[in-house]
């Protein structure tokens, strides 16, 4: 193999560069190493299935970016110099580097540990997700949960939020979208409402009695109400109106009037009084998230998580057909799954 050259005029060594003009990348390193490894090219062509002339080029070029002859070739195979010695054991530790790099990667993926930014709308996050919320930190204890409750629900794609709990399917392409169970609103009111005013046993009992309204941004309260109550004003009819779902269910259960709520608050220990007038219907709860999300292990932890806690074949108010919350019992063989804070509020 020619080792010198001309060059105007003058002999020049192939071999006179002070520095490479780049550095060498890990893919000729690695070549370079198991060649000398193999102890040949032809040994080396089989492990890397390559071709010998293939790996002569690598090296070839590897040894002029370098600046230094690395291998010797004789009959029985090739023998390092001592330029490559000296580089075989700098790509030895770029080899363990890497091996690191891979390493600290794979923990990283299976790392439960961070912030998970979860948007959910502020009834289900306060009565339902957050009692279950202890239990699951508990078993993650460097996981944090940034739970945002809000009656409008987050915007994924912008990153307002990493994962969304919501009432309205959303639309956008680029987002994964799965149903975790429905939740199923019927009229409820509480016991000391009952012993003042009564208990309506028919739709056309409801002039007599008073009301309360959760309202919501796009005022779709008054479309309900004029539905189910055509021709009547609020005025006198109406009680009081909230606008977040903790006021309306504690309105309720202060006696305020009759009001909507979804099933599972007494699941939950509401101990509230259902009526099942035929003022009842349901809304699917929806999971977002953006597709690169669930490739973060804390994140893809977080997901599971929710697709339990909203189980149907576990928690039957969450199944797409009505479940009387009087029938609970008889479809339930879990754990109780009561809320403090429900409890509290039902207790005084």
């Amino acid at each position: 193999m020619q080792r010198s050259r001309k060059s105007s005029g003058s002999q020049v060594g192939q071999w006179a560069a002070v520095e490479p003009s780049v550095i060498p990348d890990w893919e000729a390193a690695h070549v370079f190493m198991e060649v000398a490894r193999c102890g040949s090219f032809r040994a080396a062509s089989r492990k890397l299935r390559q071709s010998v002339n293939a790996l002569r080029r690598k090296i070839d070029e590897f040894e002029r970016v370098l600046g230094a002859p690395l291998l010797v070739r004789h009959v029985n195979g090739v023998r390092l110099t001592q330029e490559g010695s000296e580089i075989c054991n700098a790509a030895l530790q770029m080899e363990m580097a890497s091996f690191g790099l891979i390493q600290a990667r794979n923990a990283s993926e299976k790392k439960i540990e961070g912030e998970v930014r979860l948007a959910v709308t502020e009834g289900l996050g306060t009565f339902w997700i957050l009692p279950k919320l202890v239990e699951f930190e508990r078993a993650n204890p460097r996981l944090l949960v940034n739970l945002r409750c809000a009656m409008k629900s987050a915007d994924v794609l912008r990153l307002e939020a990493d994962l969304s709990v919501q009432l309205d399917r959303p639309h956008a392409p680029d987002l994964i979208v799965t149903k975790l169970g429905r939740m199923h609103l019927m009229l409820f009111a509480a016991k000391s409402y009952i012993n003042a005013y009564g208990c309506p046993t028919s739709p056309s009992d409801f002039i007599e009695h008073r009301f309360a309204i959760l309202s919501d941004y796009e005022r779709q309260w008054q479309q309900s109400y004029e539905k189910l109550f055509p021709k009547i004003s609020p005025v006198g009819f109406v009680s009081v109106c909230n606008n977040v779902s903790s006021a309306h269910f504690s309105s309720i259960l202060e006696g305020a009037g009759i009001g909507i709520l979804p099933t599972y608050v007494q699941a939950a220990g509401a101990n509230l009084v259902p009526m099942h007038l035929g003022v009842d219907y349901g809304l699917d709860i929806w999971l977002a998230y953006h597709p690169d999300a669930k490739r973060i292990a804390r994140v893809q932890k977080t997901i599971e998580w929710l697709i339990a806690s909203f189980d149907p074949r576990r928690f039957p108010w969450f199944r797409d057909e009505f479940i009387h919350p009087d029938q609970f019992t008889r479809h339930y063989r879990g754990e109780p799954v009561v809320s403090k804070l429900v409890s509290i509020q039902a207790d005084k």
